[in-house]
């Protein structure tokens, strides 16, 4: 049995802007208040949450971002995990996010992610677009 998240977000911006908001550094540490890189490239270097989470960027487009993750909770040898985000515009102007979030080193770390992606990444940003991009 694999660790793996199956999680979706509806979000009120619209696509390029929620994919704006994953892939810009310095829009990344105003919604996350925490440091962050994101080099938007195949190879390049992520790391989130003052470097908690480090990986490498996959894939990137218009709607698909796709990295690897891990915390500096994990111990050694636990692998990378996978994020992949596909974003699809709803009918109401916003934005569903689908997030796969696969290869967690076990039940512990993938149901405390569980809550995290709410708590600590969508919602804040959700809170940055409802406030910022709506004044």
């Amino acid at each position: 049995m694999g660790f793996d998240l199956n999680l979706e977000f509806r979000l009120s911006g619209k696509p390029a802007r929620v994919m704006e908001l994953l892939t810009d550094a310095a829009l990344i540490r105003k919604w996350s208040g925490g440091e962050a890189v994101l080099e938007n490239k195949p190879g390049g270097r992520m790391e989130l949450f003052d470097s908690w989470v480090y990986g490498e960027v996959l894939t990137t487009g218009a709607d698909e971002l796709v990295y690897t993750w891990k915390t500096t909770d994990w111990a050694e040898p636990a692998l990378p995990s996978e994020v992949h985000y596909a974003l699809k515009a709803d009918k109401y102007g916003g934005t569903v996010v689908t997030l796969k979030h696969t290869g967690f080193p076990d039940e512990k770390e993938r149901d405390s992610h569980k809550t995290g992606w709410s708590d600590f990444f969508f919602d804040p940003m959700e809170d940055y677009m409802l406030i910022i991009d709506k004044s």
